[in-house]
């Protein structure tokens, strides 16, 4: 175990790798801020059985809960829970509400780098990392498992990307620059799958609100804030506060192909956008809802038959009623496939 831990700390925990020139992993444990969370690597491996527990959650949820609560009460009811109010959270948030200690480097972007690595971790941060670390464990691990989208490879190169993102900003104490990734994220997805829930349930209008919604802030959080701030200040500003390491090199790199993510989903977001505008509303989720493969022999019969009804609209005078002509269409499409059955067929002596 000696020569294992000798080895891992040789090759895998070299500070060169993970930490700015100068600095060192006893940056990192420093224990001079009392009652403050020091991120390290073992506290990653509570994640694996939180993603587990996550799947066992969602397996017993949908079979035990969600389904025969939908059967039983409908989609279309809605509850509402009044929040009761509470004077004690009410007296501390107005009395903190202006003091904002914590979390000064969430609107400058700077100090999320002032400092590194010697800055505390707060508790919450600790539980949003691994419950978020969780969380992403639990889609890689089902994704084999569900349906395959048209975004299949898409969806396997995030999952992976996020979870060393992760991993490696907790380890390497990029806690907060780390928070803000999460919640530029986070920040538009749940939109997605609320839309998508409404589309089940008949709720059109509220469907294509929510997806409206959702295009904006996907837009403007991927294609706008994440490369102008997040990106930037990774890329530019932290140099002012240490010199590139390869670990800054890796990071940007990743984060980069995140971007690049953000730019195809963006471009499946503005052809549903485009439909919704001109069609009047959102046929399907162009990103994830239906399979790749059923779709391209969707478009491959489509095809088929629309060539047929081009040559046999040649062959005579169009009919008015478009019904009659696409059973025609169909039909002869039918005979045709009939004729090249009888022809591969040995004739019988």
């Amino acid at each position: 175990m000696d020569r294992m831990e000798q080895l891992l700390n040789q090759w895998l925990w070299k500070e060169h790798y993970w930490l700015p020139s100068g600095r060192s992993w006893q940056d990192v444990g420093d224990d001079a801020i009392e009652g403050a969370r020091r991120p390290l690597p073992r506290d990653l491996l509570l994640s694996l059985p939180l993603a587990l527990g996550f799947i066992a959650v969602r397996f017993v949820f949908e079979r035990a809960v969600a389904l025969p609560l939908s059967r039983a009460l409908g989609v279309f009811d809605r509850m509402r829970v009044r929040v009761p109010p509470h004077p004690k959270l009410e007296a501390f948030y107005l009395q903190k509400k202006k003091h904002f200690s914590q979390t000064p480097w969430f609107w400058d972007h700077r100090e999320c780098w002032r400092g590194h690595p010697r800055q505390p971790m707060t508790e919450a941060q600790y539980w949003y990392y691994l419950l978020e670390l969780s969380f992403y464990w639990s889609l890689l691990f089902c994704v084999s498992v569900d349906v395959k989208r048209k975004d299949f490879k898409e969806q396997i190169v995030h999952h992976i990307a996020t979870i060393f993102l992760i991993g490696f900003s907790y380890c390497g104490n990029y806690i907060r620059v780390g928070t803000i990734v999460m919640l530029v994220h986070d920040s538009s997805d749940f939109l997605l799958e609320s839309a998508k829930m409404f589309n089940y349930a008949g709720w059109r209008k509220t469907c294509d609100s929510l997806f409206v919604l959702f295009a904006v802030v996907f837009l403007v959080t991927r294609l706008i804030i994440f490369p102008c701030r997040v990106v930037y200040s990774t890329l530019v500003e932290s140099l002012d506060f240490f010199d590139p390491f390869p670990g800054y090199y890796l990071c940007n790199t990743v984060l980069l192909v995140l971007q690049a993510l953000h730019i195809f989903w963006a471009y499946l977001i503005l052809r549903m956008v485009y439909k919704f505008v001109f069609l009047g509303k959102v046929e399907r989720d162009e990103r994830s809802d239906e399979e790749s493969e059923v779709e391209e022999e969707e478009e491959e019969e489509g095809a088929g038959v629309e060539e047929e009804s081009y040559w046999e609209s040649r062959r005579g005078p169009l009919k008015s009623n478009p019904v009659s002509l696409a059973n025609n269409c169909v039909l002869n499409n039918l005979t045709n496939q009939r004729r090249n059955i009888n022809s591969r067929l040995p004739k019988a002596r």
